[in-house]
């Protein structure tokens, strides 16, 4: 019986066989590799680097490839077959997307690199960029938390339950970003009343 089929294609677009036969010669090799790593003997980062150092040539390094191709090869399986999974990887994808526009809209001027030149303070300028997005997800949370206790129709308080569950409060359009911000104790007020948390007694 020949083994199964990897889902990777090479450069010539001709799918290949897994080398099975490779695993079976180098099976103990690999179970020792594994008991290195399960006992501590070795960190796993450490025989990685070790393995990557090797010729490409090495017979672990290529029973480890083949080993992970047949892996590989179930999920792709899995991935094709498996609506409740593609959708579940696809919202994953989407809220990392979304977390990356978020950064890219609170660093308003330097999307891609730091405009600092030291260590010191680029680390500020990000502690910066991620107190701002914290803040906006934290009053994200506050108003969405308040708006259905306000809503007094049960249908419309369900409707509303339902559609903030399948969204995400990583949300910025309804913020300036570019405005001008008054923190005095003039300006500084609850103006849409949202309900503080009770401070610990």
């Amino acid at each position: 019986m020949k083994p199964p089929l990897t889902l990777l294609s090479s450069k010539s677009g001709v799918l290949k066989y897994i080398n099975d036969k490779l695993i079976r010669e180098h099976w103990d090799d690999l179970l020792r590799l594994v008991a290195t790593i399960k006992l501590k003997k070795t960190t796993a980062l450490d025989i990685f680097r070790r393995l990557n150092s090797y010729s490409k040539q090495h017979s672990l390094y290529q029973t480890l490839k083949a080993f992970g191709q047949i892996i590989k090869s179930f999920f792709i399986l899995r991935y094709i077959d498996d609506l409740e999974l593609r959708q579940a990887i696809e919202k994953q994808l989407n809220k990392v997307e979304l977390a990356n526009k978020f950064t890219r809209a609170v660093a308003v001027g330097s999307l891609y690199e730091f405009t600092q030149a030291e260590k010191e303070d680029q680390e500020i300028a990000e502690s910066c960029n991620r107190l701002i997005k914290n803040c906006i997800i934290c009053w994200n949370y506050l108003y969405l938390s308040q708006t259905p206790v306000k809503t007094k129709d049960a249908q419309s308080r369900e409707n509303l339950i339902r559609f903030i569950e399948t969204h995400s409060p990583v949300a910025w359009t309804h913020v300036n970003l570019l405005g001008r911000y008054d923190f005095s104790d003039e300006k500084l007020r609850n103006s849409i009343g949202v309900l503080l948390l009770r401070s610990a007694a």
